[in-house]
C-alpha cells in the first residue's frame, strides 16, 4: 500500500491518498476545508484511480472541501453515521471560529458507516472503529498495518474536546478502546507527523491514565 500525505489549508490538515500499487486503485481520507485538495488532484498526471472518499469526522477542516472534491471526482463518500448532525452544521461552522468565510456547503454523503463495519473494494479492505469524543461520531479506518485516525490521536497529543459536541469522557473511553488494537499499527493523524499506537501508549502524556490502568511505568502523565 502506498500512502501519500497531502497537507492542506489554514488548519494544515493531513489528507491521505492511499493507493494499491498493483491495481492503481485509491481512496482518499478527509478533504481539508477548501478546494486545495481538489486542485492538487486535478494537476496529477496521470490522475489517480480514486474509488471512494472516507471522512473521519465532519469538522470543517476535514470535510469542508468535500463539495469541491466531488465536483472533480464523482465517487462514493463515506461518513460515520453519528457524525451526520455535525456534518449538517458545515454551512455555519466557520462562525464558531469567528471566520464566516470558512462556512462551507455540505457536499453529498452516499454511505454512513458504523462501528466494526468493513469497507471493501476490489483491492482495499478497511475496518471502521468508532472513537467519539473529539466529535460525536469521530472514527478511524484501519488495515493490517495502518490506521487513519483523524483527530482522535496525534503524535504526543489528542484531539480537543471543548468544541461543540465534544465529550471528554467519551474521548477517554475511545482512546482506551483504540489502544486495544495491535501496537504495530502506523498512525496517520489528521495533523502532524505519523507515529504508532505502541509509541503513543508508552509516551503520550495524555495517555498516562491508560498506563496507570495497565501498570506501566513509562512516560509522563498530563491530567485532563
Amino acid at each position: 500500500m502506498e500512502i501519500k500525505c497531502i497537507t492542506v489549508g489554514l488548519f494544515q490538515v493531513n489528507t491521505y491518498l492511499i493507493c494499491d500499487p498493483g491495481s492503481g486503485e485509491c481512496v482518499i481520507v478527509d478533504t481539508g476545508e477548501g478546494d486545495d485538495l481538489a486542485a492538487r488532484m486535478a494537476r496529477m498526471a496521470p490522475r489517480p484511480d480514486v474509488r471512494a472518499i472516507l471522512l473521519t469526522h465532519a469538522h470543517l477542516d476535514h470535510a469542508g472541501g468535500l463539495a469541491s472534491l466531488q465536483a472533480l471526482l464523482d465517487i462514493p463518500t463515506y461518513l460515520p453515521e453519528a457524525e451526520l448532525p455535525l456534518f449538517e452544521t458545515l454551512p455555519r461552522q466557520g462562525d464558531w471560529f469567528g471566520m464566516p468565510a470558512l462556512n462551507r456547503p455540505c457536499g453529498r454523503i452516499d454511505n454512513t458507516v458504523s462501528d466494526g463495519q468493513v469497507i471493501e473494494m476490489d483491492h482495499f479492505r478497511l475496518t471502521f472503529i468508532s472513537t467519539p469524543g473529539h466529535s460525536p461520531g469521530q472514527g478511524c479506518y484501519y488495515t493490517e498495518n495502518e490506521i487513519f485516525v483523524g483527530d482522535t490521536l496525534f503524535a504526543g497529543g489528542i484531539g480537543r474536546t471543548d468544541l461543540p459536541m465534544g465529550n471528554p469522557a467519551l474521548m477517554r473511553d475511545s482512546l482506551r478502546r483504540l489502544m486495544t488494537l495491535p501496537g504495530h499499527l502506523r498512525v496517520f493523524p489528521g495533523h502532524g507527523p505519523a507515529t504508532t499506537l505502541e509509541r503513543e501508549l508508552k509516551t503520550n502524556p495524555f495517555l498516562g491514565y491508560l498506563r496507570v490502568e495497565r501498570g506501566m511505568t513509562e512516560g509522563a502523565s498530563f491530567p485532563w
